[in-house]
């Protein structure tokens, strides 16, 4: 085992997507998920994982400042990037997976995401598709060099919808073995983007204003931000985000594969 998988997006982003279906369309079954149940750190296969997320709306989302807080007072909940980052520096392991990323934007108490600081802090890498789309792009990527975190890959332009384009410093040859991660990871983090083909993504850019606007409504009424705007998507077009997240997310473990194996 040489990576982990977060499962906030799984748990909690795929909004029209099944157990059933989820585990039928899983094509990674050596792949490693990690998550908190009642303070007990869990891994395990996707079958080890589902019968977790059948328990989805009473589970938080668990980030790498929180993490030891959850152990110690028994929560249960999803791990997001930096809270996967954060359990495989715990284990000596090499390399993260997430799909969409946080990064810098308005939302509350995420003006500044935990996965920037712990690409900073954690001497581990994180492969994702991209930050969000309702951040700013350009301004978490900037973040990130200027704090010292090398980026590799293609350049990002956008996560669901597209963009403007913002190249990566290295290219993904630069990290083709575990010896290049651990090197660039101990020398300011590293952060592998692997985009899903712009051909591929969600077309009408009016969507994401509605999501933005179903984020923000779910902000204020105390709940969680990202789960309602990634619904809003899923349901505007037909459950097609979802399982091309699922579908990203997968492509991203087969990456991480291939450099660590």
């Amino acid at each position: 085992m040489k990576h982990l998988v977060e499962t906030a997006l799984l748990t909690h982003g795929l909004r029209s997507v099944t157990n059933r279906e989820l585990e039928s369309s899983w094509h990674c079954p050596e792949a490693t998920l990690a998550w908190v149940d009642r303070g007990e750190l869990k891994l395990g296969s996707i079958r080890e994982y589902l019968p977790f997320r059948e328990r989805a709306e009473e589970l938080v989302r668990i980030d790498c400042d929180h993490l030891e807080e959850a152990l110690q007072k028994g929560v249960s909940g999803a791990l997001t990037a930096s809270g996967t980052m954060a359990v495989c520096q715990r284990l000596k392991l090499p390399m993260a997976i997430t799909c969409g990323m946080g990064g810098i934007g308005d939302l509350r108490g995420e003006e500044l995401c935990p996965d920037l600081p712990a690409l900073m802090n954690i001497p581990v890498a994180l492969i994702s598709t991209s930050p969000k789309d309702m951040l700013d792009i350009p301004a978490t990527l900037q973040w990130l060099r200027q704090h010292g975190v090398h980026t590799a890959g293609e350049p990002c332009t956008g996560y669901l919808f597209c963009g403007e384009s913002n190249p990566s410093e290295l290219p993904l040859s630069a990290v083709e073995s575990e010896t290049a991660v651990r090197r660039l990871t101990a020398d300011g983090g590293l952060l592998i983007l692997n985009p899903i083909p712009e051909r591929e993504r969600v077309q009408d850019s009016s969507i994401l204003a509605d999501a933005i606007k179903a984020g923000k409504q779910a902000e204020a009424e105390g709940r969680y931000y990202h789960p309602a705007a990634n619904g809003e998507i899923d349901r505007r077009t037909g459950g097609y985000s979802s399982r091309i997240q699922l579908e990203s997310l997968q492509r991203n473990i087969l990456l991480a594969q291939s450099i660590t194996d």
